[in-house]
């Protein structure tokens, strides 16, 4: 009965408006952008496009820090994310052409991309931070280069042992983590995660009961190498960082521990995506190509594109999105199309009828004519009833047995492909049993494609052992009828 869900619930996005400003606020960025305006022809720059050495105490100064190592080393940074999201325009110097030859220096100037800061739409600004990320995201990954300088000063090949393609797809899936648990229903929302539960995330397999002492190594090896990439993403704007305490790795040695109890969990770092990764992180799933919806990608699709989307939904993100799905319509021909599309006997119709009847229950008494249409239906029937009934609509007709029972076994087709609380979907089963005597004797003879399947739910889930013997003696007599 199952139909092909989203991957991932769906994001709560704010407005293309809000993000660009967060993006323009972002201390990176913003540094680029300050760079960007500072640089002019006297500015050189190496073969590579990056400030000449003697060119970074100005450019530090430029953006109101000390011409200091860290100074001229935030300035070499934003100079670099200048020159990647096209905010500056680089004329290439010259490489040395032989031993005892210097680099010519190139010059550098404002980009074309400048403008688009104060003169372009929120996605213009959108796309070029998403740029900024992309090569914040690469120098995340990129290996450590101190760790590979010899006693000559030299960078020892021998010691890289990088690869490029792991490194990326590891950040990616802690990212990822990170996302799925801020949209989540029930998980982080906006607030951080420990650094040890997202290290252990993307290394403690799921069937490993007690972490042994190697996989606990490897958590720790992951925690130090994700505090220093979120150290290096928070500056874009990707995430709010509170880095590991250094001085928990003079306490316990070279590495921090990874059992830490509630009370000192924060000094092992704690992150959260800020409302621009969040779109950051989508981004680049969508490039991906994985199903990363957001709430409001329905609002300008058909009914048949609403019910069918929102199926894995959860419940709140579901309501949220048949509102701005709503809003706008004209109430009685929104009615019409919901019903509309509806319809159906695929393994997905059930769904597409609860999810109808959750939409029309947010609809006011102007869709009361396109229900009453359907009074007589035999798949919408039942629904149109009860929303009648809910609205406490006069001469609503009382229903045939078959439809009562085909209902029955729609409503508990589309809650078994729901996937939600077991509970209450034995409550559900529980109480329709008790209510209608005889329940198992009529409902194998119900003409619904799903009836053995549900039938057959029904034997696993009913707590009276004796009715859940009923529920498999009848789901057993419905395929035989069906010849399945």
């Amino acid at each position: 009965m199952s139909a092909d869900h989203p991957t991932l619930p769906p994001v709560r996005l704010r407005a293309d408006a809000e993000l660009a400003r967060d993006a323009l606020a972002a201390p990176l960025l913003a540094d680029a952008a300050r760079l960007a305006r500072w640089a002019g022809p006297d500015t050189r720059v190496d073969a590579g496009g990056d400030l000449v050495d003697e060119q970074l105490p100005a450019a530090a100064g430029a953006l109101g820090l000390t011409a200091d190592e860290e100074g001229e080393l935030r300035a070499g940074d934003a100079w670099r994310l200048a020159v990647d999201t096209g905010l500056v325009e680089v004329e290439d110097g010259e490489p040395a052409g032989g031993a005892g030859e210097e680099d010519v220096p190139g010059r550098a100037g404002p980009g074309e991309n400048l403008a688009l800061l104060t003169g372009g739409s929120p996605r213009d600004v959108l796309a070029l931070w998403l740029d900024g990320f992309d090569t914040v995201f690469a120098d995340a990954v990129a290996p450590v280069l101190d760790d590979l300088i010899g006693e000559d000063g030299e960078i020892d090949v021998d010691a890289l042992d990088w690869d490029p393609e792991a490194e990326a797809e590891f950040l990616e899936g802690v990212l990822g983590n990170l996302y799925l648990l801020t949209v989540s229903e029930g998980g982080a929302g906006e607030g951080p995660v420990p650094l040890p539960a997202l290290a252990a995330s993307m290394v403690v397999p799921d069937d490993m009961g007690e972490p042994t002492d190697d996989v606990l190594e490897q958590v720790s090896d992951a925690m130090m190498r994700l505090d220093e990439q979120f150290r290096l993403l928070e500056p874009i704007g990707l995430v709010e960082y509170q880095p590991l305490d250094e001085a928990l790795m003079v306490e316990e040695g070279e590495e921090p521990a990874v059992s830490v109890d509630d009370e000192d969990v924060t000094r092992y770092g704690m992150v959260r995506l800020t409302p621009l990764g969040l779109y950051g992180v989508r981004a680049r799933m969508l490039e991906a190509g994985v199903d990363a919806p957001a709430v409001g990608d329905l609002a300008d699709k058909g009914a048949d594109a609403l019910l069918d989307g929102i199926a894995g939904y959860p419940e709140a993100a579901a309501r949220e999105e048949t509102a701005v799905w709503l809003a706008g319509r004209d109430a009685l021909g929104a009615a019409r199309e919901l019903l509309h599309a509806a319809r159906g006997s695929d393994a997905g119709s059930p769904l597409r009828r609860l999810h109808c009847q959750q939409t029309l229950s947010l609809v006011g008494p102007e869709a009361e004519p396109a229900v009453r249409e359907v009074l007589d239906d035999a798949e919408l029937g039942g629904l149109a009833r009860v929303w009648l009934a809910e609205r406490g609509a006069a001469d609503v007709p009382a229903p045939p047995e078959s439809m009562i029972f085909w209902l029955a076994i729609d409503t508990i087709a589309a809650q078994l492909d729901a996937e939600g609380d077991l509970e209450e979907l034995q409550e559900l089963i529980e109480g329709l049993t008790g209510r209608h005597g005889g329940f198992f004797e009529a409902a194998w003879r119900v003409e619904h494609p799903a009836t053995a399947e549900v039938l057959e739910a029904m034997g696993r889930l009913h707590r009276d052992k004796g009715a859940a013997k009923e529920a498999r003696k009848a789901a057993f007599k419905a395929r035989s009828r069906s010849g399945a």
